[in-house]
C-alpha cells in the first residue's frame, strides 16, 4: 500500500475525457447488489451482458458519472457465487473484447475452497489482463478489495479455527486488500480498497461496526441482513471507491443531495457520510482501514 504522502497529490484528478469511454464490471453478487434495490437501480443506464435487468454497482458508477458531466458506457457480465476463474472459462465470448476500463471483482474470500489463499486468484487476475490486452493494450484494470464478512469475522458462532474468526472488523479486509495488492501486481492494475472504506466509515463513526449487537444510533449498517452482503449503503460506498478509483474524481464533488442516494432514501447527512469515507479510503489508499 501507498503512504499518505505520495499519494494524495495524485488521488484525485479532475479532467474530464474527451470522448464517451467504455468500463466492463465483472463480478458476482457483490457487484450486482444482492440483497439490496441497488440490485435493479438504473438497470436502464447500463448494458447487462447476460440480458438480467441488473443495475447494481455498476449502475450506480453510471450515474455518479453522469452527474459528473463524464460519459461513460457501462456494461456488466455477473453470476452469483462465482470466481474469475469461472467467468474466464464460462463467460469469455461476453468479455472478451475492447474495454477503455475494466473492475474485476473476486469471490469474497479469495478461493471458496480454501479461503483467504489468493493463488488463485492471483492467476486468473494475470489471465483476465492478458486477453483483455490483447484486445486493448492500454486497458486500465482496477481489482476491487472488498469488505470483511462478519458472518465470518464477528459472529458469535462463526466457525471455531476459522482464518478470520474473531479477527475483528478491519483484519479481514486487510487481508483481502493484501491478496489484492499481489494480484494486481500480476495483472499490472489498480486496486480500489473497498473493505478498507467500510472501515474508514465505521472509525469516523459513519457507520455501525458490529450487526450483532444492534446498529448504533445515528450510523448506517453497511451490511445486509445475512451479515454477509452489503446493504444499500454497503454497496453506495462501493460504488463510490470504484467512481473515485476508475475516474480520478473526488466522490466529495457529487455533493450530498446527489441522486441515487436520495432515490434509495440516504439523508444528506449520511450521503456525505459515506462520500467522506470513500475519499478517505482513495485519498489514503486505504490506510485509515489499515
Amino acid at each position: 500500500m501507498k503512504p499518505l504522502s505520495s499519494f494524495l497529490a495524485v488521488a484525485f484528478c479532475t479532467a474530464a475525457p474527451a470522448s464517451a469511454k467504455t468500463i466492463l464490471f465483472v463480478g458476482n453478487s457483490f457487484t450486482f447488489g444482492a440483497n439490496s434495490p441497488v440490485r435493479v437501480l438504473d438497470a436502464d443506464r447500463v448494458t447487462d451482458l447476460n440480458g438480467e435487468g441488473v443495475g447494481g454497482v455498476p449502475g450506480l458508477f453510471r450515474r455518479f458519472a453522469e452527474q459528473a458531466g463524464l460519459d461513460w458506457q457501462v456494461s456488466l457480465e455477473t453470476a452469483p457465487g462465482r470466481t474469475l476463474g469461472w467467468h474466464l472459462a464460462n463467460r469469455r465470448p461476453l468479455v472478451d473484447r475492447a474495454w477503455d476500463a475494466v473492475v474485476l471483482q473476486e469471490y469474497s474470500t479469495l478461493d471458496p475452497q480454501r479461503p483467504g489463499d489468493a493463488t488463485a486468484y492471483i492467476a486468473d487476475a494475470h489471465r483476465f489482463a492478458a486477453m483483455l490486452r490483447a484486445r486493448n493494450p492500454s486497458v486500465a484494470i482496477t481489482l476491487t478489495a472488498t469488505w470483511t464478512r462478519p458472518d465470518l469475522a464477528l459472529a458469535p458462532d462463526a466457525q471455531p479455527g476459522g482464518r478470520w474468526t474473531g479477527s475483528g472488523v478491519a483484519a479481514m479486509a486487510n487481508d483481502l486488500r493484501r491478496a489484492a495488492d499481489r494480484a494486481a501486481g500480476a495483472a499490472r492494475a489498480r486496486v480500489a480498497p473497498v473493505g478498507q472504506a467500510f472501515t474508514c466509515a465505521i472509525r469516523a463513526g459513519a457507520a455501525d461496526e458490529d450487526p450483532y449487537d444492534g446498529i448504533a444510533f445515528g450510523r448506517v449498517p453497511l451490511w445486509s441482513f445475512d451479515h454477509y452482503h452489503a446493504s444499500s449503503y454497503g454497496y453506495y460506498l462501493e460504488a463510490l471507491v470504484l467512481f473515485a478509483r476508475v475516474t480520478g474524481r473526488d466522490p466529495l464533488a457529487l455533493g450530498d443531495r446527489e441522486r441515487a442516494a436520495a432515490d434509495l432514501g440516504f439523508s444528506p447527512a449520511e450521503t456525505r457520510a459515506l462520500q467522506r469515507a470513500a475519499h478517505d479510503a482513495i485519498a489514503s489508499d486505504g490506510a485509515c482501514g489499515a
